[in-house]
């Protein structure tokens, strides 16, 4: 490795050229990449639900529909409104009371259900049918023009309308997270590095790295929001230890080779990619752990976590020294001594009154282990949005003006008798929390025969396969009494036809509640799994693994915990892979404190005297580290309007600094308890010597 880092001294002018040019091509990547806003759609392709939703677009031409609401307006206009809708590109059909009869006719006659189902007090409401799937960039572009062809007295609501919002949202938010993870990491940076300039151009090789990862996403086909949300920040926090890493070595080393900088710099890299290839493979398995979700979304999550980290390690060990080397000059210029303090001069005190930490470490566990199973998730996605979202409006609109909450889409065998449907229908009418369920039998009343119906109405709801039926309920999306109907519908459709579906926003939702929970636990398992297999390969050790990775989890669980005892609710995915995400990258810290520890037991140093020394040496990097975790992500967390990516960084900053404070202060206290049991059940360290 040594020859590698005299290579990377050798060519780091090629090396910053080269890695410049590089930037095209990632940034043509990146702009090229299409972005995901439906988190629904990463369930599993195999489900009943998501094969619905392909035959709703493959047989009827509907991919997705919204209710759109009218309010104050004369039904002649109304009308106009209704035709120029029907124009606008990727708008299959739209309903209303002017496709069933002509509008001079009155409503009254109209068969009651459909009047009711279809008016209010204040206005009407129309149903707009579109030929592409609910988060299709056809649909989202569609939602834009019938908003701009609208007035203020109308309301567009829906799932697509939701992901439209989500979309022009995260767009706008999204670079300013880049922003704020940079200013406050690199003030950070500033204040605990020897010089002012460093922290800029670690941001400038980590920036590159972030270019390269988000640039080869394009190769993916498409990734979430989420993960393009999170991605920068994420990889900036997780790797910016390696760059600190570095630094640190290459002024070790220039005392070591008395100020022969390229020499230091070769043995730095050789020993920064020796050490850092350690501390990031434990990162690599969290986001690995992510991968074995069914809800594919963890696995968009941790493909491009898993570049960003490689990517990271490599720019840290080529263009990071690249840049340090060319403008030694200015680094010299900008030196300062650290504003951080001397956290080692409490080395002595932990040690001496382990007993307290111990004490503090069972007292709290078991309310943290309570306040982690007990914390509250939603997985309503309307929840993370703000509530003056047009969208937002318009579904609250829709509640109290027509008393739905949740429209449900019923595919049944077309060839099912109409006297069976519309008993079906009579039994789903009775269904707790079910307002209307209307199929096209239900259009067609005395004074509307069926020949009276247009052949583009029959299309949308009627084919030779399936035959398209509406149920709404007055039950909010992931509530248990929305699931419970969900499964009386599923029982009452089923009598008429085993084959029937019930699909749409609430029972994929219903499933999505199932599936993450499955998740939740196979993530945690895995995890914890590949790291403990990790840590027992690097320590030869039985005792190790279990006390690092439980310490860790304990910080998890004290971090999971807080909500409940606050009286918050998280977003689904938060629950799911903040723990992978916090045991992945904080775990190095006790790695860190651990090889210490180590290393002076096996030079024949005491227990006291060991432990000591390897927390008065690692103490100060691993706060420097987890604050920089910290700046990276809390920012984005208090900001950000999108309440699933707000909590997740939020969870990530309070992490850091909780699996801080537990390594600081818990995990020397347990080398205290456990020194006899961790060197018998250990390869290579030397017996007990007090």
């Amino acid at each position: 490795m040594v020859k590698f880092g005299k290579k990377i001294v050798k060519f780091r002018v090629p090396i910053l050229i080269l890695s410049i040019l590089l930037l095209i091509p990632s940034a043509l990547g990146y702009l090229h990449t299409r972005i995901n806003y439906d988190v629904l759609t990463y369930l599993p392709d195999n489900i009943e639900t998501m094969k619905g939703q392909d035959i709703l677009v493959n047989d009827f031409g509907t991919g997705a529909f919204s209710m759109f609401i009218v309010d104050g307006m004369e039904d002649k206009d109304v009308s106009k409104l209704k035709e120029k809708i029907e124009k606008v590109d990727h708008v299959k059909e739209v309903i209303w009371y002017d496709s069933i009869a002509d509008i001079s006719m009155p409503k009254s006659m109209l068969p009651t259900k459909v009047y009711d189902a279809f008016n209010s007090e204040t206005g009407t409401m129309m149903a707009i049918f579109f030929d592409e799937g609910t988060s299709s960039d056809g649909t989202m572009e569609a939602i834009s023009e019938i908003r701009s062809l609208a007035g203020e007295q109308c309301f567009l609501s829906g799932m697509s309308a939701v992901v439209t919002d989500t979309k022009e949202l995260a767009e706008k938010e999204t670079p300013l997270y880049v922003l704020i993870a940079v200013v406050l990491a690199m003030i950070v940076l500033g204040l605990t590095m020897e010089s002012f300039f460093v922290p800029i151009l670690f941001m400038l090789s980590i920036g590159i790295a972030i270019v390269y990862n988000l640039g080869s996403n394009y190769f993916m086909g498409e990734i979430s929001y989420i993960t393009k949300a999170l991605a920068a920040v994420l990889q900036l926090g997780v790797t910016l230890d390696y760059s600190i890493f570095l630094m640190h070595s290459y002024e070790e080393q220039q005392i070591r080779y008395d100020g022969d900088k390229h020499r230091a710099m070769a043995h730095a890299i050789s020993q920064t990619f020796s050490s850092v290839i350690g501390s990031s493979v434990t990162t690599i398995a969290g986001f690995i752990a992510l991968c074995f979700m069914s809800f594919t979304l963890g696995l968009d999550i941790g493909v491009v976590m898993v570049k960003g980290v490689i990517l990271g390690v490599l720019a840290c060990v080529t263009i990071l020294p690249s840049m340090i080397l060319c403008c030694d000059k200015i680094i010299e210029k900008t030196k300062h001594k650290p504003f951080l303090p001397d956290i080692g001069k409490i080395s002595d005190k932990v040690t001496k009154r382990y007993l307290i930490y111990v004490a503090l470490f069972v007292v709290l566990l078991f309310p943290a282990i309570y306040g982690n199973n007990h914390t509250g998730v939603y997985y309503n996605l309307d929840e993370t949005l703000p509530k003056d979202l047009p969208s937002i409006i318009a579904n609250e609109k829709l509640k109290e003006d027509y008393d739905m909450n949740t429209t449900h889409m019923i595919l049944v065998d077309s060839s099912t008798d109409s006297a069976d449907v519309g008993k079906m229908l009579n039994e789903m009418d009775k269904v707790d929390g079910i307002k209307w369920a209307l199929g096209l039998d239900s259009l067609i009343g005395p004074s509307v025969p069926a020949s009276m119906i247009p052949d583009s109405v029959t299309r949308s709801l009627k084919n030779d396969k399936y035959q398209l039926v509406l149920a709404n309920s007055e039950y909010k999306v992931a509530t248990d009494e929305l699931n419970d109907q969900i499964k009386e519908l599923n029982t009452i459709l089923h009598k008429y036809d085993e084959g029937g579906m019930l699909i749409g926003e609430g029972p994929l939702t219903a499933d999505l509640i199932d599936i993450t929970d499955k998740d939740f636990k196979t993530v945690s398992a895995v995890s914890i799994g590949i790291i403990f297999v990790i840590i027992m390969l690097l320590f030869k050790s039985i005792s190790l693994p279990i006390i690092l990775v439980g310490v860790i989890e304990f910080a998890i669980f004290v971090n999971m915990g807080i909500p409940y005892y606050m009286g918050t609710k998280l977003p689904f995915v938060a629950s799911i892979v903040i723990g992978t995400i916090q045991l992945g990258s904080t775990v190095d810290y006790a790695i860190l404190m651990t090889t210490r520890y180590k290393r002076e037991r096996n030079h024949g140093a005491n227990k006291y005297d060991s432990i000591t020394t390897a927390h008065r040496v690692s103490a100060q990097s691993i706060m420097v580290s987890a604050l920089s975790f910290f700046a990276a992500t809390i920012g984005v967390g208090l900001y950000s309007n999108i309440d699933m990516i707000s909590s997740l960084c939020i969870l990530m900053a309070r992490g850091a600094l909780i699996s801080m404070v537990v390594v600081i202060f818990v995990l020397p206290s347990m080398f205290m308890v456990f020194d006899k049991v961790i060197v018998k059940t250990s390869k290579g360290f030397l017996p007990p010597k007090e």
